[in-house]
């Protein structure tokens, strides 16, 4: 089963290169059929099928247009171009706080985050204890989340997304601000998503991550799928991007 299906998938923002510092200056620069306005195309035509079960690891430098094709994915932005076809549930650890509202507390976080998610009262109710137990912030799941460290919000997050059970796991490199007992849990959980056949996309720097949980591996590089397939070949070519950063 295809659970992720990309087609053509072109993905540009309209960047504010300066700003009026007068409404004069901006009537003046209308009138003048001068813009600040430009166009930055952070993904050009991607195609890409991700498969029930699968552990996709998506790699490439700075500013490559990972983040953004894992947004894309989650459903934070709508395609310029092309389509993207989601087959099942879709958890997403994008960026920290993402999702959060940062006056409720952990335990009313949960419960917001869980009824985004799709679930009922019901389920998130008989799902709250382990999650809180996993994420171990202790009395502070009862404190506003804006008196969490990122550490605590990434435990939190962490434990929401993987015990509501879905089909397709969206992670994006957050799990670096952790500690390394917790990193041993994630790392733990991950491995137990992928024996029950969970779909996880992976976007990381840490390449023994991709070489330890993924069998096939993108590449991007200036918003451009530059290369996929097998671990070994695809990080080779990484590394020797990296490496040659000119050629």
């Amino acid at each position: 089963m295809i659970r992720v299906q990309i087609d053509s998938l072109t993905q540009r923002y309209r960047v504010i290169r300066e700003r009026p510092d007068s409404l004069r200056e901006a009537f003046t620069k209308v009138f003048r059929h001068k813009s600040s306005v430009q166009v930055f195309t952070a993904l050009s035509d991607i195609s890409l099928k991700i498969y029930d079960g699968e552990i996709l690891g998506i790699i490439g430098r700075n500013g490559s247009g990972k983040s953004t094709l894992l947004k894309v994915i989650a459903g934070v932005y709508k395609p310029s171009l092309g389509m993207v076809r989601i087959t099942g549930t879709v958890a997403a650890l994008i960026e920290l706080g993402a999702g959060f509202h940062y006056d409720l507390t952990g335990r009313e976080n949960i419960l917001l985050n869980g009824l985004l998610l799709g679930l009922s009262r019901r389920e998130i109710a008989a799902r709250e204890k382990a999650i809180t137990d996993f994420a171990e912030l202790g009395e502070f799941i009862d404190s506003p989340a804006k008196q969490y460290s990122s550490g605590m919000m990434m435990r939190l997050a962490f434990a929401i997304s993987t015990e509501v059970d879905p089909e397709i796991l969206l992670v994006d490199e957050i799990l670096a601000v952790g500690d390394a007992e917790f990193y041993i849990k994630c790392d733990r959980r991950m491995q137990e998503f992928r024996n029950r056949g969970k779909t996880i996309v992976l976007v990381t720097h840490d390449l023994h991550a991709v070489r330890k949980f993924c069998k096939r591996v993108v590449l991007l590089d200036h918003g451009r799928l530059l290369a996929e397939g097998h671990p070994d070949e695809v990080l080779q070519r990484y590394e020797e991007m990296v490496q040659n950063p000119v050629a």
